[in-house]
């Protein structure tokens, strides 16, 4: 299955048609949410018709600060009207006593695993589903006492939460942190992969990238997700596309990638089976 990041810009092509490269689409639910009018019914119409999941953006799961749990019974309520097959959010926080508007990274501490985990759980439990966590992009890691992928395995583990495994940030990390990229994501727990996210970046220098979702996809990238399937088999995986949004046509040559790849890995798992 091949999905896209839908976004307002993209809603007057969509709803004159869906491309068939368009297995299933994400939203971040705060930008639908407290919509009302014509902008409630289209996309109303585009969740009856097609195959949905959300992606959150201010969940805050890090943070100090107590969950807003109005917030998270407001989370069920929308899912349940449109048929939300997965909710996701993002390995870190952003807000404390206020709001960042940005996505801080949680220190990779015991301490900070425990925290997380407690909320992770109220959350599930609220929700009465499994939240699938992102590996997030990071510039910084104070107090560090685990590696990123530690710190990320304890959580998905202690927790009983599924994974949202975005290859670009593996890229990303790996080249501002120094780390090797395959080995990262092959102590990624398989069984954990709910579906993956692929993006284009901004590259500011040659050691530092900063993750943008405003490019097209580069090849070490695509390669990274050929290795990702031939290491944990194919998943669900999601382009995408945040800023400099170019035509549904155009979007739709990097879906065909995603496409290509998931069919060879599949053929490639088969044979071994039969052989």
């Amino acid at each position: 299955m091949v999905g896209l990041g839908l976004r307002r810009e993209m809603l007057d092509e969509l709803l004159e048609h869906v491309p068939q490269q368009v297995d299933f689409m994400e939203v971040a639910p705060e930008n639908w949410l407290k919509l009302g009018g014509r902008f409630k019914k289209q996309f109303k119409t585009l969740t009856d018709a097609n195959n949905f999941v959300c992606h959150g953006l201010s969940l805050s799961i890090g943070s100090p600060e107590p969950l807003d749990i109005a917030f998270v019974k407001s989370l069920k309520s929308f899912f349940d009207e449109h048929n939300i097959k997965l909710y996701s959010e993002h390995l870190s926080y952003c807000s404390g006593t206020g709001h960042m508007y940005d996505l801080m990274p949680i220190p990779f501490t015991d301490d900070a695993v425990a925290h997380v985990v407690a909320r992770i759980k109220q959350v599930q439990d609220i929700l009465e589903r499994q939240l699938v966590i992102e590996n997030v992009s990071y510039y910084g890691a104070p107090g560090q006492q685990l590696s990123e992928l530690e710190f990320t395995n304890a959580i998905l583990e202690q927790a009983d939460c599924k994974l949202l495994l975005d290859v670009n940030n593996i890229y990303v990390n790996s080249v501002n942190h120094g780390y090797n990229a395959e080995e990262f994501l092959c102590g990624l727990p398989s069984k954990r992969i709910a579906y993956g996210h692929v993006a284009g970046h901004y590259n500011e220098a040659d050691d530092l990238i900063v993750d943008t979702h405003g490019a097209d996809v580069i090849d070490p990238v695509w390669q990274l997700l050929d290795k990702a399937y031939q290491l944990h088999g194919v998943f669900p995986t999601l382009l995408e596309r945040d800023f400099n949004i170019p035509s549904i046509n155009v979007l739709t040559k990097e879906l065909d990638i995603i496409h290509n790849l998931q069919s060879k890995n599949a053929s490639a798992a088969l044979t071994q089976q039969t052989a």
